[in-house]
């Protein structure tokens, strides 16, 4: 291990708290490992099809170690910011929102992507996260654009987005390799001037 990664790992990032009264988004760490592989092992195969293919050591704790590691070294070179979802009365983890490939410049944008543990998906609880995520993208890290790419038959995800606000842009082919597959995936996305409903939004 290098002398950079034992710097990120001994030193706590800036912290990152975004909450309401039932939801906390932050960003993950190392003592997160048990919750992270109860919840992500019980969900394999409901996570599976629309995941990139998990490796041989995906489950291992030296390997989520390397995520945290990773996580801190993006959000502190204003790559990403990787969130873990919870139930704030619980402190309960049941999914993770990434707010990754951040562009500034002339872009400034960036894409989300997320994933819920199956026996919290389909209780607004994504939900609550979109909409926690959205103000801290346009006023705390002031960019204008969010994106996000959804597999066509990924309906959940779509109605999700579109109760959200966002826009449908487009249809990319073989966009990521997903599941062990390139799949096509549809665009969407939302801009700081878009009005985003504040009702009805579920996932």
């Amino acid at each position: 291990m290098t002398r950079s990664v034992f710097r990120f790992l001994s030193r706590q990032p800036d912290p990152v708290e975004i909450a309401n009264a039932t939801h906390l988004l932050r960003l993950p760490k190392i003592s997160d490992y048990r919750q992270w592989y109860r919840v992500r092992s019980e969900s394999r195969a409901f996570l599976e099809p629309w995941e990139p293919t998990w490796r041989a050591d995906e489950m291992t704790e030296s390997a989520f170690r390397t995520r945290v590691i990773r996580n801190e070294q993006e959000f502190a070179s204003g790559q990403a910011v990787p969130l873990f979802i919870f139930l704030r009365a619980e402190d309960q983890l049941i999914g993770g929102l990434t707010i990754g490939y951040i562009r500034r410049g002339a872009a400034q944008c960036c894409m989300i992507g997320y994933w819920m543990g199956e026996c919290y998906a389909g209780k607004g609880h994504m939900a609550q996260a979109v909409k926690l995520a959205i103000p801290y993208i346009f006023s705390t890290l002031q960019l204008h654009r969010i994106e996000a790419a959804c597999i066509p038959e990924n309906h959940r995800s779509i109605r999700l987005l579109e109760k959200a606000g966002f826009q449908r842009e487009g249809y990319l082919r073989e966009y990521l390799k997903i599941n062990g597959q390139w799949r096509d995936h549809l665009m969407f996305s939302l801009l700081s001037q878009d009005s985003v409903p504040t009702k009805n939004l579920s996932d």
